[in-house]
């Protein structure tokens, strides 16, 4: 039954705890070495082969196991917010972690994470990139309408952030000098941080335009409040569509209700929040484009229509259709605005899974 020696490895930046099992034999090794995946390797072969090996995801990401698995090890990386710990266990140490690691592994209770590639996971860091300075650009200017809101001074026009309101914002002066050095610096800083994101946004135009995504990218920007930065996102972040069907990706992406049920009692709470929190974020932004008024596409979706394939055009104009039917039905029915977004955005993740997937699966077929 057992024809491995279970390897579980609690990786830091320093020093990685192992902990070998073998369950036929019920030898136990533990080691503990430095953080370099030759010294880790030149351990495990020392171990009765074959071999099996986990560690947990997180900060280290994905070297090592890249680096084992080039070595013929197998290797694979458990979700860190699947791993099983008992209620009362309150104590927690590196070598009872890899302990642990190597005790679910042996009898199959890791979730793995899928690995990506080097080129895919520096793809997955533009993205990020992007994503980080949007939200301090966003902060940066909430902190100069902070200032501004304390002093009394307000903007009359309903537009912010245009060519008028930045020089609007370099004509407002304050007698205090700390008070004005405060009020210069934070709106150096948004200025900044904005021309920065045009710059990302710029590279992110330029690499989605000639990357293994491009198909994904093009389809995906069919459907409303899903632009070139959108679509970049949720193609770099999900990878490979294939893993899904349309009903599962939603519980990938934690869109799913909760759930506490037991006997004859079932109750359904908020979402799970789970798997990857920026692709839900994203889906969570375009659903709300659904619910303006919409009769036939506008500019950009027809230039965009006309970038794919029949099959793609038919099945994106279905999916807006039937997004926006949903919002209405939503609204009619007086249902949350909050969650109605998130059932339509969970609704739109199984339309964009139906753009992606088939695109994907047609480049493997003829790549075979």
């Amino acid at each position: 039954m057992f024809e491995h020696t279970f390897i579980g490895l609690d990786v830091h930046a320093v020093n990685v705890v192992g902990h070998a099992l073998n369950p036929a034999t019920g030898e136990i090794r533990t080691h503990t070495m430095a953080s370099d995946p030759a010294v880790v390797l030149e351990w495990i072969h020392r171990l009765a082969p074959p071999v099996k090996v986990v560690y947990e995801s997180g900060p280290s990401g994905f070297v090592l196991a890249r680096y084992l698995r080039a070595a013929d090890i197998n290797c694979v990386v458990a979700a860190s917010s699947k791993l099983l710990r008992a209620p009362g266990d309150r104590v927690k140490t590196d070598r009872r972690d890899a302990r642990v690691l190597a005790e679910m592994l042996a009898v199959g209770s890791v979730t793995e994470v899928r690995i990506p590639d080097p080129d895919e996971e520096a793809l997955r860091d533009l993205s990020r990139l992007r994503s980080g300075t949007a939200k301090d650009l966003a902060h940066a200017r909430q902190h100069v309408n902070a200032i501004l809101l304390r002093h009394g001074i307000r903007y009359p026009e309903a537009t912010r952030w245009t060519k008028e309101h930045s020089r609007w914002l370099h004509r407002q002066h304050f007698k205090e000098p700390a008070l004005q050095f405060t009020y210069e610096a934070d709106v150096e800083q948004a200025e900044l941080l904005a021309g920065h994101l045009a710059r990302i946004d710029k590279q992110v135009t330029i690499v989605a335009a000639a990357c293994r995504y491009t198909p994904v990218i093009e389809a995906l920007m069919c459907l409303r409040g899903i632009q070139i930065t959108t679509a970049f996102g949720l193609a770099v972040e999900i990878g490979d569509w294939t893993r899904f069907s349309g009903s599962s990706i939603g519980s990938y992406l934690g869109l799913v209700p909760s759930e506490n049920s037991s006997g004859q009692s079932r109750h359904q709470g908020p979402i799970t929040k789970a798997g990857n929190t920026y692709a839900r974020k994203l889906l969570i932004e375009a659903a709300w484009q659904h619910r303006r008024p919409y009769a036939r596409p506008g500019e950009r979706l027809l230039r965009q229509l006309n970038h794919v394939g029949p099959a793609t055009r038919i099945r994106a104009l279905e999916g807006n259709h039937r997004l926006h039917r949903k919002w209405e039905v939503f609204d009619e029915r007086h249902k949350m605005s909050v969650k109605a977004n998130t059932a339509i955005a969970r609704e739109l993740a199984g339309w964009c899974w139906s753009l992606a997937a088939p695109l994907q699966q047609g480049e493997r077929m003829n790549a075979a």
